[in-house]
């Protein structure tokens, strides 16, 4: 317990009488030896010198005041230019929408163009493979077994074509054809996708003529309802390195294209009738079940035997966003079988979840979908108590496993409730016959016609191509055909697409003139960020979208929260807040004051942000029309001149067309130096913003050396470098050998020195960091430094903006001894080892001469150790102080020295973690004989068929019925993502200096905490801890991977972020026919495509390893 007697204006913490007398006591007694714990103002006196000697340092060497001159006699130089927010966010919004207007123009071209080729098409019962001419994109794709052996692929009729690169693709393509990619489980050879391959070639021209009026589109695509995509242009399928089972129909941008947003209750049969293998399929099939949601669905999940209950903890329809539908998939594993089967109690539950109104919900398509192995009740009373006479409730029911119960029930359950019944015999049935439930959606959106031909604009997500992360407009395809009795066609065709890189839409965005804090997001009617510069995701080619919330993209707060809420009700608007930040290395939390302004973008579903720091309002534009001048700053670009004026780093940005980026920035700067031998800065290939700033914060920066840097001697005031960098893009540090260990970024803007230094006032130091693992380096050979640095600050005309900051690099083991002279008793007139304490006199210990008995520390404003008079603690300096000493630490932030903020990364990536695998396979499979396998009839059979799709999809699996999702076949890793916890501490509002005892008996210790001022630094004087004895909890500050169900999902959902549905909804149409509503089927694919597939089975299996499940699209 630390007790806590503050000085100051700041209330005590808990201030109890007795704590107070026992700390004056120890404070002004003697110890034994005579020494006594130094008094408050001889503390603050040391204080008081720190600040001075780092005042006077900064002064000297940072030229603040130099380089605010150099600016005003340079003003015929520039011009200062001012952003105007709303004006800005009108422009960007506009071009946003011209840039989406002409892909809609492409996108609806095509969806008509393929209802048209649709319905002029001729069914034809005799067609064949060799009558259909299609490049197979997967034709050409190899597929290794895990020892490197390429696996033989089937042959293949495809279309042999030739690829160039091509950069908008980021990979090699042929504009003159597209490309057709067709499931894995999908017979390619039969009628109906011979018919389906046939018809939708006529695409080709459309797609080509598209690219003619628009030569930016990138991928257009047509996903069919029969699972074969075509797409443009033409280029090999970059499958993973085994089976590939991507299916279109199972892509969110497909699935929110071919139905309208749907309210589901899944209810699963656990009697005691349901065990083994069946129990499993159903596990697995309520997981693929999951998967066809997206975050416009709503669903809860629920088991029953005699009752039903919920199987997590969700006790209403929750979003199906992708952390409510991991909580869900992992407690269907848990579900068991037991009791008698009661299908009203089931489905009364499910009613009476779609019919509570007192939640959020997507209140358009309301279904029920029961997982059962069979029963003979069919519940008549149920339906006609909720559902009957309107039938608002669709009713989908699936009979799970191979048995032998009259199915009639289940049959006339879905037919008498606008739905459909689906048999699942074994887990290859599973995909399929779960995501064709969107067929019987897709009705009321055919016959509503041109009503229901809404474009919709997708969340982010990874293209499965390469193109990194898009965004994909979608329309959905009609099949306008028409029957005997002139009744309409009510099946959906399939879903057109066309993808935008968000690089794109980026490109559309104002940067550099918003300064480093400056920004510009996007968000759409689910609060998902379209854009923002903390959109990051780890692990590329999962199965779900990107969706990372505007509030876990930044530090939630009640003010962002209305913002967003404004932004999703499509309003505009402007509002200056106080709120908090976290720094680029995500180490630090400032507090800072923000401008937000707000619009929407129109014919979309997304509204657009811009945020501005107070001294972004303004910026600098360089007008260098002396060519001459240009010349002679472009000099001190070039490397001959580093030795006398100090190294330069430039900004790696797109400064011209032609000029090759690199990661290593010597390179860049060569890259940069030649192509300014063949361009001027005023050419039309290049940025002349970038370009004029670049070269005259050159020019400012060499004045700076000249007139400050170069006439002192850095050695006297133990500094390792002095540094500027500016909103141009030059970092200079001087002298050029220092450059060595420069280790900060070369674009100013992605460096936390600079962006932190224009959010604070004073000077910000910045330690190394080193995590909890650190162990130091032996410090004679390795030199450590530790940034001091500042903004500077101009006011032109009134105008002020914050164009630069200036620094000094510090040598740790010199400002060590150093900062134990200033915090001593020592005077300048003291010799070295004058004025000690010894035994024979009483006085005051010092952080000098008594560093055996007192710690005495300088820490950031992060908790992250900075200087220390312990030799040992040298090596520690940038770990967080609770690695250092986690009883003071506990101390300082119990006393209100430092506030902890905690929040969640969402887009992390981690290793998987291990399961164990307790047999070679669930129990309740068939396993065949030898004699079965030498028996040709038994191939042929519904049992082999059933056993080779357990094998097949197993193999999708880590284990049959759990699934994880992992990345693309780059990452053998196999990581995952996940979500990870991070911790950042910061200066509280209390500002007062303390005297505080840590109570713990014989082994209490005394402490003295004080905030230097005009820096972001905390004096702490405190005793050494004489016995280990005293413990206290060890504050953590380092990222850590969040434990299960943290976040509580289960209690989040009762507080449910504010969001908006699509606007438009079909789920009803009196002319709808639902006599299609299931009688059974049997998938019984040719033997040929068994016997080939089984073979490519027979020779995977023997990897131990599970494939990697498809990639997005």
């Amino acid at each position: 317990m630390a007790m806590a007697a503050p000085t100051g204006s700041a209330a005590p913490v808990a201030p109890a009488l007795c704590g107070h007398l026992a700390l004056l006591l120890l404070l002004a007694a003697p110890a034994a030896h005579g020494y006594s714990f130094p008094q408050q103002h001889t503390m603050q006196y040391w204080a008081r010198r720190l600040e001075q000697e780092i005042d006077g340092v900064m002064r000297i060497f940072g030229g603040v005041q130099q380089l605010r001159g150099i600016y005003n006699e340079n003003r015929n130089l520039f011009e200062v230019k001012e952003n105007v927010p709303r004006k800005l966010v009108e422009k960007v919004a506009g071009d946003i929408e011209s840039l989406l207007a002409k892909k809609v123009r492409a996108l609806k071209r095509l969806a008509n163009a393929a209802e048209k080729f649709q319905k002029a098409h001729h069914w034809q019962d005799n067609i064949r493979e060799e009558d259909i001419e299609y490049y197979d994109s997967k034709a050409d794709t190899e597929y290794d077994d895990p020892d490197g052996e390429e696996i033989e692929r089937e042959k293949s009729n495809s279309l042999k074509l030739e690829f160039t690169d091509d950069a908008n693709f980021k990979t090699k393509v042929n504009y003159s054809y597209a490309a057709v990619q067709i499931p894995t489980d999908i017979y390619k050879g039969s009628t109906v996708i011979l018919n389906e391959l046939n018809w939708t070639q006529a695409l080709e021209d459309v797609f080509i003529e598209n690219r003619k009026e628009d030569p930016s589109l990138l991928w257009q695509v047509f996903g069919s309802a029969t699972g074969v995509t075509r797409y443009y242009p033409a280029t090999p399928w970059r499958a993973p390195n085994k089976i590939d089972l991507y299916d279109v129909r199972r892509r969110p941008w497909y699935i929110q294209g071919a139905s309208s947003p749907k309210d589901m209750v899944i209810i699963v049969d656990v009697s005691g009738s349901v065990s083994g293998l069946t129990l499993k399929l159903m596990k697995t099939s309520v997981y693929e079940m999951l998967d066809t949601l997206s975050d416009d669905d709503y669903v809860n999940v629920a088991s029953f035997n005699e009752k039903a209950k919920p199987v997590s903890c969700f006790k209403h329809l929750v979003q199906a966003n992708i952390r409510n539908k991991k909580v869900f998939k992992e407690d269907v594993q848990g579900m068991v079988a037991k009791g008698t089967t009661d299908y009203k109690a089931g489905f009364e539950y499910a009613f009476d979840q779609l019919q509570n109104s007192n939640i959020t919900r997507a209140n358009c398509n309301k279904m029920i979908m029961m997982f059962t192995d069979g029963g003979e009740d069919r519940v008549q009373d149920v339906f006609e108590k909720y559902n009957w006479p309107n039938k608002t409730v669709r009713v989908f029911t699936f009979s799970v496993g191979q048995h032998n119960y009259d199915v009639t029930p289940l049959q006339w359950m879905a037919c008498a409730n606008k739905g459909y019944y689906f048999e699942i015999p074994s887990i290859g049935a599973i995909r399929i016959n779960t995501q064709e439930y969107l067929d019987v959606l897709g009705r009321p959106m055919v016959l509503a016609g041109n009503r229901a031909k809404q474009v919709q604009w997708t969340n982010v997500y990874q293209d499965a191509l390469g193109l990194g992360l898009v965004v994909t407009g979608t329309l959905p395809v009609f099949n306008l055909t028409e029957d005997s009795s002139d009744r309409k066609n009510q099946l959906i065709l399939g879903v057109m697409g066309i993808d935008v890189a968000l690089n794109d839409i980026k490109r559309l965005t104002p940067r550099y003139n918003l300064g480093a804090n400056g920004y510009v997001f996007a968000i759409d009617l689910n609060g998902y960020v379209l854009l923002h510069p903390n959109l990051q995701p780890q692990i590329i080619n999962f199965r779900e979208p990107v969706t990372l919330d505007f509030l876990d993209a930044e530090l939630e707060d009640e003010n962002k929260e209305e913002i967003r809420r404004s932004m999703i009700d499509g309003n505009d608007g402007q509002r200056l807040i106080k709120t908090l930040i976290k720094s680029l290395d995500e180490q630090y939390i400032d507090e800072v004051f923000r401008t937000y302004t707000w619009a929407p973008i129109k014919s979309t579903n997304y509204s657009l942000g811009l945020v501005l720091p107070p001294y972004s309002t303004y910026y600098i534009q360089a007008n260098l029309s002396d060519q001459i001048l240009q010349v002679k700053y472009f000099e001190y670009l070039l490397p001959n001149s580093f030795e006398s004026e100090g190294h330069v780093f430039i900004a790696p940005r797109e400064y011209c067309k032609d000029l090759d980026l690199s990661d290593n920035n010597t390179e860049f700067l060569e890259n940069f130096i030649a192509l300014m031998e063949k361009v001027t800065p005023d050419s039309k290939q290049c940025d002349n913003f970038l370009l004029h700033n670049l070269i005259l914060d050159t020019g400012i920066t060499q004045q700076l050396v000249e007139r400050v840097w170069k006439d002192q001697d850095l050695n006297t005031y133990s500094l390792l470098a002095v540094f500027a960098a500016t909103d141009g893009g030059i970092t200079r540090v001087f002298p050029n050998k220092a450059a060595d260990d420069w280790e900060e970024e070369p674009e100013p803007f992605n460096a936390s020195f600079y962006r932190r230094s224009l959010d604070n006032k004073g000077y910000i130091f910045k330690p190394p960091y080193r995590d909890a693992g650190y162990r130091g380096l032996d410090l004679e050979n390795n030199t450590i430094g530790i940034l001091v640095s500042t903004a500077v600050e101009l006011s032109i005309g009134g105008k002020t903006l914050k164009p630069a900051v200036v620094g000094v690099k510090l040598d740790l083991e010199a400002w060590a001894e150093k900062f134990k002279v200033l915090a001593s008793n020592r005077t300048d007139r003291d010799q070295l080892g004058a004025r000690r304490c010894d035994p024979s006199t009483s006085c005051e210990m010092d952080c000098e001469a008594n560093n055996k008995d007192l710690i005495c520390v300088l820490i950031d404003d992060g908790g992250f150790l900075v200087l220390s008079n312990q030799e040992d603690h040298w090596y520690q300096v940038g770990k967080f102080f609770s690695e250092v000493d986690a009883n003071l630490m506990s101390a300082l932030y119990n006393n209100s020295f430092y506030a902890r903020k905690e929040s969640y990364d969402f887009q992390s990536v981690c290793a998987p973690e291990a399961q164990s695998n307790t047999g070679a396979a669930p129990r309740g499979v068939f396993v065949p004989t030898v004699a079965d396998l030498l028996n040709l009839a038994w191939w042929t059979s519904a049992a082999a068929w059933s056993l080779f799709q357990q094998f097949l999809y197993g193999l999708t699996y880590s284990s049959w019925f759990q699934t994880e999702e992992v990345a693309g076949d780059s990452m053998e890793a196999r990581e995952t993502s996940c979500i990870m916890k991070q911790t950042q501490y910061y200066f509280s509002t209390v500002n007062a200096t303390y005297n505080a005892i840590i109570d713990c008996g014989n082994c209490s210790r005394l402490f003295h905490a004080q905030r230097l001022a005009n820096t972001n630094l905390l004096f702490v004087v405190a005793d050494k801890p004489l016995c280990s004895q005293c413990e206290s909890i060890k504050l953590l500050q380092a990222e850590v991977r969040a434990p299960p169900r943290d976040p509580n999902q289960c209690e989040l959902v009762d507080r449910p972020r504010y969001r908006k549905g699509p606007h438009i909804c079909f789920d009803y149409n009196a002319t709808e026919d639902t006599s299609d509503c299931g009688r059974g089927a049997s998938f019984a694919p040719s033997l040929g495509v068994l016997l080939s597939l089984q073979l490519l089975l027979l020779y995977s299996s023997a990897s131990r390893h599970p494939l990697p499940p498809a990639t997005c699209l």
